[in-house]
């Protein structure tokens, strides 16, 4: 809901959410180290290419470009034990300062002329290892400093400092890739998480509730399986992620050689979806009241319409309005998901659970872009993004039919009448 205010043309809720003098301090590092993670986008596939030898580039690329992120699932798996016990800052804090040492590494080793292929790749893997729990501890940290009714707005506005990064990231990066190696840009990336990990050690928080219970990340998958709600959000999460994973790879392939274009236009294509993201996640999270999952359902059936146009090849201009919408209802999604799980896990094993989801979902998008790039030998860019449109549309009534599942099993489990002992209440 938007002020009437004169002069106070900010949102309510956001207005009222920069008023905590925590988020104050935390968000401009936030969205510092969400700009390096935009320019790293380009700068990883950037200096892959370069390293890469003849003939065997791309597939380094693709190496450079999974081990900036899959290794994150294994160090949520593996390290749980011992990650788990941590408070969100501390979390935060060792994700960020390792990713500053080992990102900061690749200039230096490019600089002494040791960046080889395994060193680099090394370098990337090691850089995420703990970043499933770093970004779960982001998203912990607020839970126990604002309210209830304000976790939307600050979900709305992490999520809007990525998609902004998005549009910024990539664009700088190709700036300052014609003045200095790719490399370097990795390195300003470290120097933004290295910014991070200092102003959050820095700041002062209440003391984040902890699990005491053994069992790590398998014990917040055993969470996500007791509780139905969360564990069909994850399923439907998983399923939409691999659906978009296709769209990553066919993109390129649609702009060169349905639009005869350069990379100019897929440029294009990636700001409109960006500009939408952000418009959406801002308006979205300016509601204070909001049926988490009719929306979240309402958005991948809404983003799958907007891949539709795709099948239009005569010229750019359906597609990219159709893919600036999807942008615009998928923005919000994030945000939507994260306040769903921060509603519903244990106080003490937030942390844990959003580990743990985030293990599961990082394996979603590069399993859709392999079997993408799979179709694409088989069929064509259009007919693969039309077709992601399509299994999205799919994703949504059959979300709907398990959430009335679902609150129909809840309401047969509530009793008709109160135990024995107990008045019923009449209010």
């Amino acid at each position: 809901m938007f002020s009437a205010l004169p002069g106070r043309p900010v949102p309510g809720p956001y207005r009222s959410l920069f008023t905590d003098r925590t988020f104050r301090r935390l968000m401009p590092v936030f969205a510092l180290s969400d700009l390096g993670d935009g320019m790293s986008v380009v700068a990883v596939a950037w200096l892959a290419f370069a390293l890469g030898p003849e003939g065997g580039r791309g597939a380094l690329a693709g190496i450079a470009v999974a081990s900036y992120v899959l290794p994150g699932a294994l160090g949520a798996l593996v390290l749980g034990r011992w990650m788990r016990r941590l408070p969100a800052r501390r979390l935060l804090v060792t994700d960020a300062a390792l990713r500053a040492v080992l990102l900061g590494a690749v200039p230096l080793a490019h600089v002494a002329g040791l960046l080889t292929p395994p060193v680099y790749v090394g370098l990337l893997g090691a850089s995420s290892l703990l970043h499933a729990w770093g970004k779960a501890g982001k998203h912990a940290l607020f839970a126990p400093l604002l309210p209830a009714d304000q976790r939307l707005a600050a979900n709305s506005v992490l999520s809007t400092s990525l998609w902004s990064a998005t549009i910024a990231g990539p664009a700088l990066a190709g700036l300052l890739a014609g003045a200095v190696s790719p490399a370097w840009i990795i390195g300003l990336n470290a120097a933004t998480f290295a910014v991070l990990a200092l102003r959050a050690g820095r700041t002062t928080l209440p003391r984040s509730p902890v699990s005491p219970v053994a069992g790590g990340t398998q014990r917040g998958l055993g969470i996500l399986r007791r509780q139905p709600e969360l564990l069909g959000l994850l399923l439907v999460t998983w399923v939409f992620n691999l659906a978009f994973g296709p769209v990553e790879v066919a993109l390129p392939l649609f702009v060169s050689d349905n639009l005869g274009a350069g990379a100019g236009l897929l440029g294009a294509y990636w700001a409109a979806f960006g500009i939408g993201a952000v418009i959406g996640t801002l308006a979205l999270g300016a509601a204070r009241r909001l049926p988490l999952w009719p929306a979240m359902l309402g958005i991948i059936a809404g983003h799958g319409i907007g891949l539709l146009p795709f099948a239009l090849t005569d010229t750019a201009l359906p597609s990219l309005i159709g893919f600036a919408f999807a942008g615009l209802v998928y923005g919000p999604y994030s945000a939507l998901s994260f306040t769903l799980v921060q509603d519903r896990a244990p106080a003490d094993s937030l942390t844990t659970v959003l580990a743990a989801r985030g293990a599961v979902l990082l394996t979603a998008s590069p399993l859709g872009a392999a079997l993408g790039g799979f179709l694409l030998d088989r069929t064509g860019a259009p007919v693969v993004l039309v077709g992601c449109g399509a299994l999205m549309i799919l994703i949504a009534p059959a979300g709907f039919v398990v959430l009335g599942l679902y609150g129909g099993r809840r309401r047969r489990q509530r009793p008709s009448h109160p135990p024995a002992g107990r008045a019923r209440c009449t209010d």
